[in-house]
């Protein structure tokens, strides 16, 4: 199924969105710097202005970490809608699985209104080890904050187990599930979305959309569950999934962007009757009922109140006071990112380079990752921190050289795969599997001097660049990764969790008390030998 385009407006202007609003939008995300892969902001059915940052382009599915919860939320809706399920349903008669040998009061009065609204009590790590895959053992033997309903307290793995229960009462997993009911109404393509390695989506996190796509579901949300005139979400779901149903802890979220309220998976805005679907790395679908407007923005930005802050200086704002007749100005898009500029050859090293392994033995100091649970990867951890399948352990590269271009291969265990780097400043994309999960990146080569050769690899379906410098001295290779976003600039969000992160204590309060000590164990260089 090809996926169908919502309309275009002829200006701003002609559907009530002020150009100069736009134009100030955009100038306030250029100096504010933040990492904005998409935006696009619709009015009255149609689509006013979008931009992408290239290399990201309208055709990539891109991840939508949280924003998968208000996804799964939608479904469900319709299980509801259907009689298939009630909000007040207990879980366990949902989910026998989460039953164990003793009668445990708090499971016997959770319920689905309860995993809906954050509201379950149950705290589960929020990088337990998914490889395992026992995410439905893991939530059962997670301890209880409180008796449910009785306060808040974000859960990824709750919103899981509202996938668990689809699946086992709809006896279909979501996508499936909401194939007929949302996505080709909508002209949506099937997404991918991650699982449990068990066949049960994610339902927290994990959905994969283009920015178009979540447009057209926000724009759904927007419009009171209605798309091109036709009633596609029930309107009632819609309208109960973006109210209050429940009061955040005040003290978590000093700002008010996080404890205005909290709706079925959609979070209240500080302003008039809006909410927002919202995902980790600023993915936003903020919705403006008032106006019959929605914004939408993807992106690598891990502040998120940075992002709400700029978006809110100017939404509403813009969708007031409009003349239709008003002269457009225009706007400015989102500037490319950099790429590798074109740097004088290492002619001699590449030759030499041609029909030979770079091989990375252990144990060694690039072994340190595996005790943090996250053996380094082309990709990097961002994007596989709640996976099932988790890629790592970069070995066997080979580099062989183009007149334009280097080819990159390495192995991560079973999985081999081979980039084209553009050397000549322009990127080459190429299609990996990583982790069973299929990406496109972007990725450019160049000599920093006559020893070091940089590597940029840059997912276009995810959140970060995985940049790679490998030195050479003789045989010996010494490979060094990094990423952009660094690993540093993520301290304020991964500070806080790192005792709960990793399951060595030690390393945990290490990297908790110290960034640059998790940086060091996270990403350390590898010591390889050219054979």
């Amino acid at each position: 199924m090809k996926e169908t385009k919502i309309p275009r407006a002829d200006s701003p202007e002609a559907i009530g969105v002020s150009s100069k609003g736009l134009a100030a939008l955009m100038r306030d995300i250029a100096e504010s710097g933040l990492e904005t892969h998409s935006v696009m902001v619709l009015r009255h059915g149609k689509v006013a202005y979008e931009t992408f940052r290239k290399p990201y382009a309208p055709q990539f599915p891109h991840v939508m970490f949280s924003v998968s919860k208000s996804i799964t939320s939608c479904a469900i809706g319709f299980a509801v809608a259907e009689g298939k399920i009630s909000l007040d349903d207990r879980v366990m008669d949902l989910v026998p699985e989460l039953k164990r040998d003793a009668e445990d009061p708090n499971l016997a009065a959770l319920t689905v209104r309860h995993l809906l609204t954050m509201t379950s009590g149950k705290l589960v790590s929020v990088l337990i080890d998914k490889a395992k895959k026992t995410w439905i053992k893991d939530y059962a033997e997670a301890k209880w904050l409180y008796t449910p309903g009785e306060g808040w307290n974000y859960s990824n793995e709750s919103i899981y187990i509202l996938c668990v229960i689809i699946k086992n009462v709809c006896g279909e997993g979501v996508v499936d599930f909401l194939m007929p009911r949302l996505f080709e109404p909508l002209g949506i393509p099937r997404p991918f979305w991650e699982d449990d390695g068990n066949g049960v989506e994610a339902g927290g996190w994990g959905l994969y959309l283009t920015t178009e796509s979540l447009a057209k579901i926000i724009l759904c949300y927007t419009q009171g569950g209605v798309y091109e005139g036709k009633q596609v979400v029930p309107a009632d779901w819609v309208a109960a999934s973006g109210q209050i149903q429940v009061k955040q802890n005040e003290e978590d979220f000093p700002n008010g962007y996080g404890n205005s309220g909290y709706g079925y998976c959609f979070w209240k805005n500080p302003m008039g009757e809006s909410f927002r679907a919202d995902g980790v790395f600023s993915q936003f679908g903020f919705v403006f009922p008032e106006h019959d407007a929605c914004v939408i923005t993807t992106a690598g930005q891990m502040n998120a109140d940075a992002t709400m802050d700029v978006f809110f200086r100017h939404c509403p704002g813009m969708f007031e006071n409009v003349e239709e007749q008003a002269a457009a100005c225009e706007i400015p898009g989102l500037p490319e990112y950099p790429v590798l500029e074109p740097k004088p050859r290492n002619m001699a090293l590449e030759a030499e380079l041609e029909n030979k392994m770079i091989n990375f033995p252990g144990p060694q100091p690039h072994e340190l990752p595996k005790l943090i649970g996250f053996p380094v990867s082309v990709m990097p951890m961002m994007v596989f921190f709640m996976s099932a399948d988790k890629a790592g352990g970069i070995n066997k590269v080979r580099l062989r050289f183009t007149e334009n271009a280097c080819k990159f291969s390495w192995s991560e265990g079973e999985e081999r795969n081979t980039v084209l780097c553009g050397m000549d400043g322009r990127v080459r994309k190429c299609l990996i599997t990583l982790g069973g999960v299929e990406f496109t990146v972007a990725c450019t080569a160049a000599w920093e001097n006559q020893h070091k050769l940089q590597i940029w690899v840059r997912n276009l379906n995810s959140v970060a660049e995985r940049r790679l410098t490998f030195n050479f001295h003789g045989r010996q290779v010494t490979m060094t990764p990094s990423s952009s976003p660094s690993l540093a600039s993520l301290s304020e969000f991964v500070a806080p969790v790192a005792a709960e992160w990793i399951p060595n204590p030690v390393l945990g309060n290490l990297a908790a008390h110290t960034m640059g000590a998790l940086v060091a164990i996270a990403e350390p260089p590898h010591i390889g030998i050219i054979r």
